[in-house]
């Protein structure tokens, strides 16, 4: 090993896909791998990598080597559970909906309320 730098990305604020392609050694013998994973940066899809690969498959990070990443299209995703994100129509609904003290806080830091929690209503 000659040197070991870090890989920074400048446009760091869309959602990409990334191909892995890996190899790793099981107690069975040595098996070959591709993976696909959403992220903003390359390094967070290797870090998942290594978590998915530990928690699936109990491979230990220094049993893995990566052999290629590759920055994908939508139309070269493969697998299904990255292809269901790339619709237009997606929405994550609010469930969930707390709300706000109706006082501006900086008025009254320390006041007590009760907590009003409902469900949102469309």
């Amino acid at each position: 090993i000659v040197s070991v730098k870090k890989i920074t990305e400048k446009k760091n604020k869309n959602v990409k896909n990334f191909g892995i392609w890996l190899r790793y050694d099981s107690k069975s013998g040595t098996i070959n791998m591709y993976k696909e994973y959403r992220d903003v940066l390359v390094c967070g899809a290797v870090e998942q990598m290594y978590m998915e690969m530990a928690g699936r498959h109990r491979a230990k990070w220094s049993s893995i080597i990566i052999l290629r990443i590759e920055q994908l299209s939508t139309k070269e995703c493969i697998r299904q559970e990255i292809k269901q994100f790339h619709k237009n129509s997606l929405k994550f609904p609010i469930s969930h909906f707390i709300f706000q003290p109706p006082w501006d806080t900086s008025l009254f830091p320390f006041k007590s309320y009760r907590p009003q929690t409902c469900l949102k209503e469309n």
